[in-house]
C-alpha cells in the first residue's frame, strides 16, 4: 500500500470492496516484514469481503472460510502465508493464548484480524488499521494511523 493513497474510499458492492482490498493489501511479496491489519467495524460492514478480496488476489484458490467459529483461518501461499482472524465470538482474550499465534509474528506474515478490540492485550500491535461502516448505498473503508510505522 502506497502512501499516496487516499484514506477513505467508498463502495457500493461487494465486488467493489474485494477489489479494493485486493488492490490494497494483494501484493505481499516472499521475505516481507509481518504485517498486522486491524479491521475494524460493525456487523455487515464489509470486514470479510475486504480480506476475502485480499486473500484472492493474493492466491487462495477455492472457498474462503470464515474462521467466525474456529477464530483462525491460515492460507500458506507461494510468496506469504495469511492468518485471517475473527475475533466476534471470543468471549475472553486469554481464549487466544491456544491458538499458538506468536508462530505466526514473523516475516513473511500477513494477519488480517476482524474485531482486534476483543483480543485486546493479546494480539500484536497493528501495522495498519481500516475502519468500516455502512450506509444507504453501500461501505465506508477508513485507513486509521497507526502508532507503528507501516512495515
Amino acid at each position: 500500500m502506497s502512501a499516496d493513497e487516499p484514506r477513505a474510499w467508498h463502495t457500493r458492492s461487494g465486488e467493489e470492496t474485494e477489489a479494493l482490498g485486493a488492490r490494497l493489501l494483494g501484493t505481499a511479496t516472499a521475505g516481507a516484514p509481518c504485517k498486522v491489519v486491524f479491521l475494524r467495524g460493525e456487523l455487515g460492514a464489509g470486514k470479510s469481503t475486504f480480506a476475502r478480496g485480499v486473500l484472492r488476489a493474493l492466491g487462495v484458490q477455492g472457498p474462503i472460510k470464515s474462521p467466525s467459529y474456529t477464530l483462525v483461518e491460515t492460507y500458506e501461499l507461494p510468496a506469504i502465508t495469511a492468518v485471517h482472524l475473527d475475533l466476534y465470538r471470543l468471549l475472553d482474550p486469554e481464549e487466544l493464548e491456544h491458538l499458538g499465534l506468536a508462530d505466526y509474528h514473523r516475516p513473511g506474515f500477513l494477519w488480517l484480524v476482524e474485531w482486534p478490540e476483543r483480543g485486546a492485550g493479546r494480539l500484536p500491535d497493528a501495522d495498519l488499521q481500516f475502519q468500516f461502516s455502512m450506509g444507504t448505498d453501500g461501505h465506508r473503508i477508513e485507513r486509521i494511523e497507526t502508532s507503528s510505522p507501516l512495515k
